[in-house]
């Protein structure tokens, strides 16, 4: 079973996530050539306070 671990940072609605989620799914399959049951999609969220990209801290980024 192919599991797909995300990483974002928080604030993506709920309808983001359905649509990640969901096209993620049907691509895996496709490409994957398995059934859309057999996948699994993980979304973590980091709160930008504990993240950070070329050295700003995330709180700190426009």
């Amino acid at each position: 079973m192919p599991v797909i671990e995300i990483t974002v940072s928080q604030g993506r609605s709920i309808e983001q996530k359905r649509e990640l989620i969901k096209v993620l799914t049907r691509e895996t399959a496709r490409i994957m050539q398995t059934q859309e049951d057999k996948i699994r999609i993980l979304i973590y969220e980091v709160s930008k306070e504990n993240w950070g990209n070329g050295g700003i801290i995330g709180v700190d980024m426009k």
